[in-house]
């Protein structure tokens, strides 16, 4: 009798082909780990929020030191007007989209490091991409972290369907860590109330928009988002992350409120 380490599953792997769909299937059949199931993932917008400077900026960070003893953070941030302007160039230069996107992970990065000199002296950490095998560790220590929302897709980004630019961008990076860590909740930070059927700053006749789903919103098919169209669209298919709140920094304790599971602001839901 011959004897073996591999399941059946194990066994249908090795042997078959990993395009059949009745393969693929078998692999849902576990259900996944909720890594952090006790932290929150924040998005701090870059051009919403960020570019605005110290007044916006520095509430904020307040904010967040008091609520560290309270709740577990890893903290995201945007890349703003500084990499709309490094698109506006590569593109008139003929870059890709990949290169694009390396323009704009940057950019990301250099918001990230801000917040983290402004945190220092909690002792909160600034991690790149390989750090994150040691984040749960950060978050025993410090109860946050930091990092740039920009996912390190870099070269290997897909190209959109329309136009040059990247399609997977801060929003994109920042849920998709919330949804493989299985975390508590998803937090974009933005420097407006929440989804509007259009821009407010530019249309007084914008409607406000308290709870949607991922499949409404996008067959609105709205000329403006608050959250980029890959979330709305990767949200379909989460196991952990079907939704996500959109909430306004600029008003003190929204932050507090949003970590202690009221609904202010947007809640976007996958069904």
């Amino acid at each position: 009798m011959t004897e073996t380490l591999l399941s059946k599953l194990g066994e249908a792997l090795v042997t078959g082909s990993l395009t059949d769909r009745e393969l693929l299937a078998l692999t849902d059949i576990q259900p996944r780990l909720q890594i952090l199931p006790d932290a929150n993932v924040i998005k701090i917008g870059g051009q919403s929020f960020i570019d605005r400077g110290r007044a916006a900026v520095y509430p904020l960070i307040g904010e967040i030191k008091q609520n560290l003893p309270h709740h577990k953070m890893i903290i995201g941030t945007g890349a703003g007007t500084r990499a709309r302007h490094a698109y506006s160039v590569g593109v008139e230069l003929g870059m890709p989209t990949g290169v694009l996107s390396v323009l704009g992970t940057f950019v990301s990065m250099q918001n990230a490091r801000m917040l983290h000199y402004l945190l220092a002296d909690q002792g909160i950490p600034f991690i790149e991409p390989i750090q994150f095998a040691q984040l749960p560790l950060y978050l025993a220590e410090r109860q946050a972290v930091i990092f740039f929302g920009m996912p390190p897709y870099t070269f290997w980004q897909r190209n959109p369907a329309i136009g040059r630019l990247p399609p997977n961008r801060t929003d994109t990076g920042t849920w998709l860590i919330s949804e493989t860590f299985g975390t508590r909740s998803m937090i974009y930070v933005k420097d407006e109330n929440g989804l509007y059927t259009a821009d407010p700053k530019k249309d007084k006749h914008a409607q406000f928009i308290p709870n949607i789903t991922a499949a409404e919103l996008l067959a609105m098919d709205l000329p403006d988002v608050v959250v980029e169209h890959s979330v709305l669209e990767m949200m379909q298919n989460a196991q952990h992350r079907r939704s996500i709140q959109i909430i306004n920094g600029l008003v003190p304790g929204n932050l507090t409120r949003a970590l202690n599971g009221e609904a202010v602001g947007t809640i976007i839901t996958a069904d």
